[in-house]
């Protein structure tokens, strides 16, 4: 059996040592390039197709790919028959579940990573996606529940202001041009969070911004 060529991208040299070391260990498998960021993760790719690319999912986004979800979505565009680990320190269910729905072939948070890396490895070599044990139970009900379901289920006022809030506004701002109270502005936005499964605003902002929601 050939061994499976493999590009690592992590913008923190210990971590991307750490990979390196830990997938070289693994004989089914050999590092065939190293990226610091998207722009040279692409510039990898263009070189030597590969099949399986690992990526942290937060890297600097000063560059034409970006990262986060916007990367990941140019990957599977471009290289669609190269799978995809994703790693992670973001645990919201909205950026989990889309990373999914794009089909990559598993998400591995980083501070399980030693433990969980050789398990997603044989799950590449399996053809099957990977799950880490920690978003298993999220995993179950996103399943059940997509996305667009859950938009679905904001009533045209809540969708409102979460648009007016991603775009900018303050809870305040969007209350003054409502004409409505800031209580009953910031109750509505908690309960619309609350159907998306979002628990702070920096996750519902970032999940937005990257998959063009609002936009």
């Amino acid at each position: 059996m050939r061994k499976l060529n493999v590009i690592i991208a992590d913008d923190h040299p210990i971590v991307l040592l750490g990979l390196l070391e830990l997938i070289e260990r693994d004989g089914r498998f050999n590092v065939a390039g190293q990226a610091v960021g998207s722009e040279g993760l692409v510039q990898l790719l263009e070189k030597q197709p590969v099949d399986l690319i690992v990526t942290d999912f937060s890297m600097p986004a000063d560059s034409p790919y970006g990262d986060g979800l916007r990367l990941v979505e140019y990957l599977k565009r471009h290289y669609p028959s190269t799978r995809i680990l994703v790693l992670t320190m973001v645990s919201s269910p909205l950026i989990l579940t889309r990373l999914h729905e794009l089909g990559v072939a598993g998400i591995i948070q980083k501070r399980h990573l030693h433990n969980e890396i050789e398990t997603a490895l044989n799950a590449v070599i399996e053809g099957m996606e990977y799950q880490s044990s920690e978003s298993a139970s999220k995993s179950l009900n996103d399943s059940l529940l997509t996305l667009s379901e859950r938009f679905a289920k904001l009533s045209p006022k809540e969708h409102e202001i979460l648009r007016l809030f991603v775009s900018g506004k303050s809870v305040s701002d969007i209350a003054r041009g409502q004409k409505r109270s800031i209580k009953t502005i910031s109750a509505q936005k908690i309960s619309a969070m609350r159907k998306l499964e979002v628990k702070s605003d920096q996750d519902l902002i970032t999940f937005c911004l990257e998959a063009n929601i609002f936009m």
